[in-house]
């Protein structure tokens, strides 16, 4: 299994990132089950809180497909595309029958779409966003009119980034629509614990 302590300090470029989750892939589901990661579940239901009526959502760096596997829990008919740099957690993905279309691409990269979605979702990702302020702009154009994007962030890299002033800086393309209070993300890792906490975030496009 990865070392913990990479995780938390964020792995390093997209290289050793991929290799990092290709050599975690096996175990991911298992593991993340055994540290009580909840933020997949929690933020469906933000998620269906902020729009009902979801009918195609695209999954940024969706790994081994847990944010999918909880939308299709909430309501089975969604069609679901994603993406992500890990060949084999895509491959894993892929076996679990959740998503229509999987891209083995980085998130940071514009997809080649034909049409647009009512939502996006980027969950336990933005912390290897190198240059948030270009991804915004990317999500934008992935959304219908009023579509949702749904994101978590670390606390402490909201707070280091600023982000509550990035966001800001394009109400002109989204509305800040919920912002939730610090909640564990990995309370069963010794290196997060309680320590470590993030927020489920969701801008409406305008």
């Amino acid at each position: 299994m990865p070392k913990t302590k990479s995780l938390l300090d964020g792995i390093g470029n997209q290289k050793e990132t991929e290799r990092y989750y290709d050599d975690w892939a096996t175990n991911y589901d298992e593991t993340l089950k055994n540290w009580n990661y909840k933020a997949p579940n929690k933020a469906v239901n933000i998620l269906f809180n902020l729009k009902k009526n979801i009918i195609f959502n695209l999954d940024l760096a969706c790994g081994t497909g847990l944010f999918g596997e909880e939308l299709i829990k909430k309501n089975n008919k969604i069609i679901i595309d994603g993406c992500d740099i890990s060949s084999k957690s895509l491959k894993i993905t892929n076996k679990k029958n959740l998503y229509r279309n999987l891209f083995k691409q980085s998130f940071e990269k514009k997809i080649k779409l034909n049409h647009k979605y009512d939502s996006v979702s980027m969950i336990g990702s933005m912390t290897y966003c190198k240059k948030p302020n270009l991804l915004f702009p990317i999500i934008f154009n992935y959304l219908k009119k009023n579509g949702i994007f749904i994101f978590t962030h670390r606390v402490d890299l909201w707070i280091k980034q600023d982000f509550d002033s990035l966001i800001h800086s394009y109400n002109k393309l989204f509305k800040f629509n919920y912002k939730s209070r610090p909640l564990n993300y990995l309370p069963e890792n010794i290196n997060f614990s309680n320590k470590v906490k993030i927020r489920i975030v969701g801008l409406k496009k305008i």
